[in-house]
Parts: structure tokens; sequence; C-alpha cells
């Protein structure tokens, strides 16, 4: 058997095109239309220069052009958005599934501040309807987070802080840590 002809044999593929990357990043998770395009970007910069590389290769070198640079960084930024508008009308990349999806994974763990800190990240916000279900459940989630994380009513001003602060690191807002620390302290855990 030759050398490199075993089952361990590996084979050069040939790199995906951006909007091969770009599905296969899609299909792992939804993701904002930035986040997207930073990514691709940075692959259509790495491309370009690669091919300018193997396009001036045994030229003798006439000096670097900044010219030649903003151009191929503005070939790269318009190949980006040409796929990023593709995958639009195509309907695989949508603000409104990466806003939905996020929520969905954050809720339970995160309060609306956070929530909301995370989307503005990304270039995108809650719709009217989303926020007021955040709003409307804050109270809930931050027991449930509460509960999970202590369980106990706490003993100590210190350790009310504490926990108040751990709530608020989470993303709650001081109304619903007040009115969670309050239930805690004067119901108990078994009614919050």
């Amino acid at each position: 058997m030759a050398a490199g002809a075993g089952a361990g044999a590996r084979t050069r593929r040939t790199p995906l095109s951006l909007k091969g990357r770009a599905l296969a990043l899609l299909a792992q998770r939804e993701h904002s239309a930035g986040e997207l395009r930073r990514k691709l970007l940075r692959h259509a910069r790495a491309e370009t220069a690669r091919n300018a590389a193997s396009a001036t290769e045994g030229r003798p070198c006439a000096g670097a052009s900044d010219e030649g640079d903003d151009a191929t960084a503005d070939d790269a930024l318009a190949r980006v958005d040409a796929v990023i508008d593709w995958l639009r009308g195509q309907r695989y990349l949508s603000d409104e599934r990466f806003v939905e999806s996020r929520v969905h994974a954050r809720a339970s763990r995160y309060g609306n501040v956070r929530i909301r800190q995370e989307l503005a990240q990304h270039g995108v916000s809650l719709s009217p309807e989303a926020a007021q279900t955040l709003r409307d459940s804050e109270l809930e989630r931050a027991t449930d987070v509460w509960r999970r994380k202590f369980g106990t009513l706490p003993a100590d001003a210190a350790e009310r802080a504490r926990q108040s602060r751990f709530l608020a690191q989470r993303g709650f807002s001081a109304a619903v840590i007040s009115r969670v620390m309050r239930n805690a302290g004067s119901q108990g855990d078994e009614e919050i």
C-alpha cells in the first residue's frame, strides 16, 4: 500500500464558498445578520488575500498599495453583503427567528435587562409583544432562578445582599429583585 493511501490519509478539500460557510453556520444555530457578517467577512478577507498572493506569486513585488487593500476590503464586504441578502431572500436568515431563539435560550436563566443587552450587541431588539411577555414573566423567572441557586431564606442582611447581587448580575430589575427577596423573607420559600 502506498504511503498516504490508507484509510487514515488526509485529502485536501476545497474550501467552502461564502454561501456554503453561511449555510453551515446557520445549520448549527440561528445568527443575527451582524454576527454572520462578521464571521463571513473574516473568511472573505482571508480568501481575497490568498487569491491576491497566488496571483502575484513569482512576480517581483512593486510595493504595497493602500488603494489595493481598500479595494480588496470593499470587494470582500460586497461579496458578504450579497450572500447576506441572498440568505434573507431565501428566508434562511431572519432577525425575528434569531430574537425568538435567543430569548427562548436565555429567558429561563436571565432577566430582561441582560436579554435586551445581549440582543442589542447583535444589533436586534425585542418586538413589543415579546418585550411584554418577558415583563409579565420576569418575577416568576427570577423566583425560579433564586430557588435553584439558593432555595433558602437569607439568614442575615449580608446574605440577602449577596442573593440580591446575584439576581442583579443575571439581569433582573431592581423592582423584581426586591419582590423576590420580600417574598422570600415574609412567606417562606414554599409559597414564593
